[in-house]
């Protein structure tokens, strides 16, 4: 694969710490949520940086599907992502799980659901997540 784009990033201080873009554009605290032995304090944390940005390159895949096929997705169209972490059953570490919710107002249920079926193949997300992150899709109109 050639890689089109590079974004880059660190961190420091771990889950309880800083996370920053090396041009400047995304600067963060992060804290770690009282479920996970933290104070929940005012930052964010790595799985709500994951929802989102797979909700964002879901809906971005979507998009890009529909346009191959000459449908238009309404303006309104929103795709939640639901992160969940915990131990995995292996007890060698933890693991994640992705929910997500797209809703399509106005589309065919089963058009709807063909959609998100495309897309899942050619998020970017979806096939790095492909057998190591259980995920449901849930199809709104």
């Amino acid at each position: 694969m050639k890689a089109l784009y590079h974004a880059h990033a660190f961190a420091t201080g771990g889950r309880t710490g800083h996370a920053e873009t090396d041009d400047g554009k995304l600067n963060l605290t992060l804290s770690t949520p009282k479920e996970l032995g933290g104070d929940s304090g005012p930052g964010t944390n790595p799985e709500q940086l994951f929802a989102a940005g797979y909700s964002a390159c879901f809906l971005g895949a979507m998009k890009f599907v529909a346009g191959q096929a000459n449908i238009k997705i309404p303006e309104d169209t929103k795709v939640s992502t639901k992160i969940g972490i915990g131990p995995r059953d292996d007890g060698e570490g933890f693991g994640i799980t992705a929910d997500m919710t797209i809703k399509i107002p106005g589309m065919d249920h089963e058009e709807a659901k063909k959609l998100v079926h495309k897309a899942s193949i050619v998020c970017p997300y979806a096939h790095a997540t492909k057998g190591n992150v259980h995920t449901e899709h849930h199809v709104e109109v």
